[in-house]
């Protein structure tokens, strides 16, 4: 048997212990993340990945044409024999069509990183892309603001989410030189004749 000094030691070890158990909680929604799902970006210094997928077509068209004209008739009468008839007249017409189509498409991926966390939790990304292809050099550079629930469990946004974007897409090389007017089509452009 127990001794009665021992069994109230114990009682007392086991009043004391439960008097003063409190419990935290481990989760934090902030901090979660998904075993199976990638980690989304969230903080200044995270990437993400912004796929371009741009279509942009304009159209304009113009149509213009004018008439004009007038007309005196008059007969002068003499007293010689016959009638004289004397007509003036003067006309303008002008017509004039132009038309503008322009159409443009850009595919791209583009990894990006977070460079600030704005108070309402948008985040702003910024990224560049430069690829050299047989001479062939290729720039994209990104910027725009995405807010955190258009990014895609797999760490994606499109790119026609992005606040305030701004896409540039510029290129050099032997093609893109060979693609661009020469000296005298832009001069004629510059005075406005092309």
């Amino acid at each position: 048997m127990i001794p009665y000094s021992l069994r109230i030691i114990f009682m007392l070890c086991c009043a004391f212990t439960s008097l003063d158990v409190h419990a935290a909680n481990l989760f934090s929604a902030e901090a979660y993340h998904s075993l199976t799902a990638d980690r989304r970006a969230s903080n200044a210094g995270d990437i993400v990945t912004i796929l371009v997928y741009e279509n942009s077509s304009a159209s304009n068209s113009a149509d213009t044409s004018t008439n004009t004209g007038f007309a005196i008739n008059g007969k002068v009468s003499t007293l010689y024999a016959g009638n004289n008839m004397a007509q003036v007249g003067a006309g303008d017409n002008y017509g004039g069509k132009g038309k503008i189509e322009r159409a443009g498409r850009l595919l791209a991926q583009i990894s990006a990183s977070v460079t600030d966390v704005m108070s309402n939790g948008d985040l702003i990304v910024a990224g560049d892309q430069n690829i050299d292809v047989n001479g062939e050099k290729t720039r994209i550079h990104l910027k725009g603001r995405v807010r955190p629930v258009d990014i895609a469990q797999n760490n994606t946004v499109l790119s026609n989410r992005l606040a305030d974007a701004q896409i540039d897409y510029t290129g050099e090389g032997f093609i893109t030189d060979r693609s661009r007017p020469g000296l005298i089509p832009r001069f004629f452009a510059w005075l406005g004749l092309w």
